[in-house]
């Protein structure tokens, strides 16, 4: 069978990588890739992310089409792309709630609605990295709106490249996901805003240490891509970092009224998320 990625950055790449170590067992012919930047579409082709460089109507009669761009792109394509009955679309978006609902009736049964639980902050072609989806989870949402077929083929192929399989439906993944992805790079961009903010940022970064390190890692992420993440799942964004900042409004609380006690106490509540990791 022949495989259309589109969209060559770090998801998309790193799939072609992937499923290039499991061509054989998945029986893959070919792997397309489709990137509406011609230099992505370039540095993917040398790279070896993908085997060929095609426009998004060559790939209509793929077995499968994995969609790794933006997710206001996702929800243009789905609604513009034309496949044949037999071909299996897989979207790889981090918020689902618009997405499954701008889904044409016609192409519902065809369409995937994946969440790999994988990534890192760096994005474009050179970002692709083997092994990224190894060992990780994929959440597969409201599966039960897709055709059986077409749910067992992305089940075959998520499970060849090494993943873990979870089903959601779309409300209660949006909800989850703005915790612990969504509100961290909130956070993270904030965190990198407010440092940049002061009168001497370059001061401050000659004194940063793991921790700041870690912390801000999140901000180097695609704004582009994060826009529309940000646009799409707004509602629960909101929802989390008001309880984000309910937390925040404790311990100043806490701090200013110099109630050390409770704020040893505050920050040990804290440290039990380990027990659930």
């Amino acid at each position: 069978m022949q495989v259309g990625i589109v969209g060559l950055g770090l998801m998309g790449g790193s799939l072609g990588l992937a499923l290039q170590e499991v061509r054989h067992e998945l029986g893959i012919k070919r792997i397309l890739g489709c990137d509406s930047n011609p230099l992505h579409a370039q540095m993917a082709l040398s790279l070896g992310l993908v085997e060929e460089c095609v426009d998004l109507h060559a790939l209509q009669n793929c077995a499968v089409v994995f969609l790794a761009i933006p997710l206001d792109g996702i929800v243009q394509v789905l609604q513009s792309f034309k496949p044949s009955l037999q071909t299996t679309i897989i979207e790889v978006g981090s918020a689902k709630e618009q997405i499954v609902s701008a889904i044409p009736l016609s192409l519902r049964p065809q369409v995937i609605a994946t969440h790999p639980m994988c990534g890192t902050e760096f994005y474009g072609p050179k970002a692709a990295l083997r092994g990224l989806y190894q060992h990780k989870i994929v959440i597969f949402v409201d599966c039960d709106k897709s055709a059986p077929e077409h749910v067992e083929r992305a089940k075959e192929i998520f499970s060849a490249i090494g993943m873990q399989l979870v089903k959601m439906d779309a409300k209660s993944h949006d909800a989850h996901i703005a915790f612990v992805s969504h509100l961290p790079h909130a956070i993270s961009y904030a965190l990198a805003n407010v440092v940049l903010s002061q009168k001497s940022p370059q001061t401050i970064l000659s004194l940063a240490a793991g921790g700041f390190k870690d912390m801000s890692r999140l901000s180097k992420s695609s704004p582009v891509m994060w826009r529309s993440v940000f646009k799409q799942n707004k509602e629960q964004v909101l929802k989390a970092m008001g309880a984000f900042l309910e937390e925040m409004e404790a311990v100043q609380g806490l701090l200013e009224n110099e109630d050390w006690e409770a704020l040893e106490a505050w920050m040990g509540r804290a440290n039990q998320l380990q027990e659930f990791m």
